[in-house]
């Protein structure tokens, strides 16, 4: 069992890494507390996402559900607990409008006529999913040729960069720092949707 910190009197309130490592032991207690301590707020950031209360409430119970099966995800170096929440319930949130809008669009093309095959919960991930590597393929086309070029070799043919250093006939130096240009840009670029993987 994992080692937690418990409060030495009834009123002093446990800290919320403490509260995780206490679901990651299965107490419902801490996961309590934690929904006490933080519903409100990202109840708000889900209801200003999706501006309906039903929605966003369902949002906040698929996140505390995931901080139930997932606690062990939450890395303190890179964010507190806090921010952790907020990023979650604003992932969940973005996703669920996402869903909304390919229905209201599939129900459009319905209604004009159009017949559509793909409304399956499969169907809407795979738009999900082409719409991702479109904004990624997107970004990628506005890279220098040069910085492109190593990323593509890394990516789609799956070459080390000792391997492109050789195929591109480049000093490793340069293929190093091109590839970490490019990435930068790209991690700026793509900041919302790296944000909705965690």
């Amino acid at each position: 069992m994992n080692p937690v910190n418990v409060p030495s009197s009834p009123t002093e309130a446990p800290a919320d890494a403490a509260l995780l490592r206490q679901v990651l032991d299965r107490r419902p207690e801490a996961l309590s507390t934690l929904y006490d301590r933080y519903a409100a707020a990202l109840l708000a950031v889900a209801r200003r996402i999706l501006g309906t209360p039903d929605d966003a409430e369902e949002v906040l119970q698929e996140v505390f559900l995931h901080v139930w099966n997932h606690a062990g995800r939450y890395d303190a170096a890179r964010s507190s607990v806090s921010t952790w929440l907020i990023l979650i319930t604003r992932s969940r949130a973005i996703d669920r409008l996402r869903t909304r809008k390919v229905v209201e669009r599939t129900h459009e093309t319905s209604a004009q006529g159009n017949p559509v095959e793909h409304a399956s919960p499969e169907g809407l991930e795979n738009v999900f999913l082409q719409e991702r590597r479109e904004r990624v393929r997107g970004e990628m086309a506005k890279l220098p040729e040069e910085q492109r070029q190593v990323l593509e070799m890394a990516f789609y043919e799956g070459l080390s960069q000792s391997e492109i250093a050789a195929k591109a006939g480049l000093p490793l130096g340069t293929v190093k720092t091109r590839t970490l240009l490019a990435m930068k840009k790209l991690r700026s670029a793509l900041r919302d949707e790296i944000r909705e993987l965690l």
